[in-house]
């Protein structure tokens, strides 16, 4: 049995392919059209599913869309009501949109599948399946998880009406427990404050998680004292006073803006302390409704296993603090936690749920590392290289290509390292990377300003063997999605002088503050990637061999790709990059490209002259 999951038209849209319970491909539809968040009908990423799983739509058994569109239609009804006559300006702008396509899902996907539908096969034939958004992201979280059975937590900005969920899954079977309801939503609290600081909403979180350990948590008493209302089992209620997310145009209105000394700030804009401390402060209080709600699901379910998915789900700092306290004795993190994931887990809804078909745990996860992307043979390597008139050296031999990567990485090169099948979420995890030595003081620096384009402050993760965690950092679990984090060793830390001590902000950037400073952030924190052998042997040998050459089994990792633009996807795709940033070498495959060789070549005066470069 084909099932095909879909996500689309709210926030960066997905396809993915099961047969039967195993998963065959899952992909952005962002990375094939280079629209970041890309939110259209995923047909590039429905091709690719169906190409890698040489099947046509014809043998598709069931469609499955990640929520209900009525009943989300139903939500927005409800609120435009409830708040009228305010958000009317909102309500006629929405309109439009929804009795256009969103109202009517099914005729909108199977016109847009009929697009690609070269046999003209009844598409009708088909069965579609609408589960709720929260079952869809706790599916995702559960039947892709290494455990028989696991409690769940799911945590968004809003699906249809629920914007938490907790319950438990079990054999093929999930069953909720409890729900809070839009407008009380964790999700969308961060993303207020995301708003508030300059930063863009469904994209910038990232950022205000990384702006947070500048700042000292100052407003977090404000917040819980105005802003939200926290009981001890999780649940909690906003003020709906100071937002404006209901019915208006904009996160957050007059009244947040009093309450917080002044108007929010201009994207671009200087970020001052007051940003750093309103970071530190909704992170805090994020940090504590996510363990209280995880203490509360672990008594009233009495189950030993937590799964977790939704958009606050990648939070990796709250993570590592469930971690810690030990709530739970496993954690795993969907990741492809947000939307994305969620066609995902409609999938698995329609085959487990729906169709009652019985479900066996795999002993690491189903998830194949979550390298479940296009990948692209040696001879699509060469026809870009030919395109581009590009000089590489190939390396067929493996042990040889990892040597030789491994001196240049010692050497203080930045790599992109672009290998098999790309990654389904939104972190890179050593198939588009751009690596460099994590013991480089200059690393994090020159990753930010020539590499990747963006703000000096934002850290970037460790990849380390998974038998060497324990050696960097306080962690003795695995994380192979970059989901969780963790301090860095006492004994690897360096001690800051009187002087030091008394920076504030931004200041504290360019202190060394470990012998990997290139990924140790200011609280002396960095979100893991462990990497072993059976998910990536690849990025496991590369390891391996800088380890034997340096006697360190830790690289900087970051995703492939500059600010504003998707992941890389093909090898043109990798090549454009590297030309437009400062990268000194690129990795297709078996082939070494350097920087310093590609002068002269055709479209280098290109790539020179629009990005001006050196």
């Amino acid at each position: 049995m084909y099932t095909l999951g879909i996500s689309a038209y709210y926030h960066d849209s997905a396809a993915c392919l099961l047969h039967n319970d195993s998963i065959v491909a899952a992909a952005q539809e962002e990375r094939f059209t280079r629209k970041k968040h890309d939110a259209s009908f995923p047909i590039n990423a429905v091709k690719y599913c169906l190409s890698q799983g040489k099947i046509e739509l014809e043998d598709i058994t069931n469609i499955a869309f990640y929520d209900k569109p009525l009943l989300k239609f139903e939500r927005l009804l409800d609120s435009y009501y409830s708040f009228a006559p305010k958000g009317f300006k909102s309500f006629t702008m929405s309109m439009p949109i929804w009795l256009k396509e969103k109202l009517y899902m099914k005729k909108t996907m199977l016109d847009e599948l009929d697009s690609i539908n070269s046999s003209n096969y009844d598409l009708s034939n088909i069965q579609l399946v609408f589960p709720e958004h929260h079952l869809s992201h706790a599916a995702s979280a559960f039947f892709p998880s290494p455990f028989d059975e696991a409690a769940f937590i799911t945590v968004d900005g809003v699906g249809e009406y629920a914007t938490t969920t907790f319950g438990y899954g079990k054999g093929n079977k999930m069953t909720m427990l409890g729900e809070i309801h839009f407008p009380d939503s964790l999700g969308l609290l961060y993303s207020a404050f995301t708003y508030f600081t300059g930063f863009k909403v469904n994209s910038g979180e990232y950022k205000v998680m990384g702006l947070a350990p500048y700042g000292n948590p100052i407003y977090a008493d404000l917040i819980r004292e105005h802003l939200i209302d926290i009981k001890e089992d999780g649940s909690f209620k906003l003020n709906q006073k100071y937002f404006d997310y209901v019915t208006g145009l904009k996160m957050t209105n007059n009244k947040f803006a009093d309450l917080f000394g002044g108007p929010r700030r201009e994207p671009e804009v200087l970020i001052t302390q007051r940003e750093m401390d309103l970071a530190a402060s909704v992170q805090a209080v994020v940090a504590e409704v996510i363990i209280k709600l995880a203490k509360h699901v672990r008594k009233v379910t009495g189950i030993r296993n937590l799964v977790m998915a939704g958009g606050v789900a990648l939070n990796c700092v709250a993570n590592g603090k469930i971690w810690r306290e030990k709530i739970f004795d496993n954690i795993w993190v969907q990741p492809a936690a947000g939307d994305a994931g969620g066609a995902l887990g409609a999938a698995f809804c329609a085959f487990h749920i729906y169709h009652d078909h019985q479900r066996v745990a795999r002993e690491l996860d189903s998830m194949k590392g979550s390298r479940l992307g296009p990948e692209y043979s040696e001879l699509d390597i060469e026809a870009t290289l030919d395109k581009y008139g590009a000089t590489a050296e190939k390396i067929s031999d493996g042990r040889l290509l990892f040597e030789k990567t491994s001196e240049l990485l010692a050497e203080g090169n930045v790599i992109g390292w672009f290998q098999g099948r790309m990654e389904f979420g939104p972190r890179a995890l050593g198939s588009r990377s751009i690596i460099g030595d994590a013991r480089n003081p200059e690393m994090q620096r020159k990753l930010n300003l020539k590499i990747k384009f963006r703000e000096s402050f934002r850290p970037f993760a460790p990849i380390v063997l998974k038998e060497d965690v324990d050696k960097y950092f306080e962690y003795d679990d695995e994380s192979p999605y970059m989901l969780m984090v963790a301090p860095v060793k006492k004994d690897r830390r360096i001690i800051l002088t009187s002087e030091q001590n008394k920076l504030f902000g931004i200041e504290k950037l360019n202190i060394v503050r470990s012998d990997i400073p290139a990924i140790t952030h200011v609280d002396y924190s960095a979100r893991l990637q462990t990497v072993d052998k059976d998910r990536d042997p690849r990025l496991y040998s590369l390891l391996q061999s800088f380890k034997k050459k340096t006697g360190s089994s830790v690289l900087v990792n970051t995703s492939f790709n500059v600010r504003g633009e998707p992941i890389v996807n093909t090898p043109e795709d990798a090549y454009r990059c590297f030309m437009r940033t400062h990268m000194d070498y690129l990795i297709l495959g078996d082939y070494i490209l350097s920087k310093e060789k590609q002068q002269g070549t055709k479209e280098t005066e290109v790539f020179k002259e629009e990005f001006a470069l050196d």
